[in-house]
């Protein structure tokens, strides 16, 4: 079990806009490229980061900006936006058990509880993960590579 790929495409999409959306006019063919996924992927992905309040997406001429600053866009917030259910589905419950067997008919409850308390961990790590530690890395990274 995974969250989907989206979430990272958008991370993608989100550092790239904020690397280059000074410099020239970043556009869901500029980004699939760099994604290296289909255009209309990127729009949808734009489209759902543009309804959370993340970026700027003028109509018609394209050209996506970040709304806020890296510091006040974290993990959870991207991938909400772009995933809305992924964390509830992070991890799931098999919903045909025995309701005659002992196990079978508490198992549900059982896991619900202990899977609330796993996903309300992951979505304040999530929080904590903030897009400028994200683009800070990769900073980083580009240093190592010099």
């Amino acid at each position: 079990m995974q969250i989907s790929k989206k979430c990272s495409i958008a991370i993608h999409c989100l550092v790239f806009i904020n690397e280059y959306g000074n410099q020239k006019k970043v556009t869901s063919n500029l980004l699939a490229l760099s994604c290296g996924c289909n255009p209309v992927t990127i729009r949808n992905i734009l489209s759902s980061l543009k309804k959370a309040g993340i970026i700027n997406v003028p109509s018609g001429t394209g050209g996506a900006t970040l709304k806020k600053p890296l510091a006040e866009i974290n993990l959870f917030e991207i991938c909400s936006a772009v995933e809305p259910d992924a964390i509830d589905k992070l991890m799931g419950i098999h919903n045909s058990p025995s309701p005659l067997c002992p196990v079978g008919k508490n198992i549900g409850s059982v896991l619900r509880d202990t899977y609330l308390i796993l996903q309300n961990d992951f979505s304040e790590s999530l929080e904590k993960i903030t897009l400028d530690t994200i683009v800070e890395e990769f900073h980083h990274k580009l240093e190592d590579n010099l």
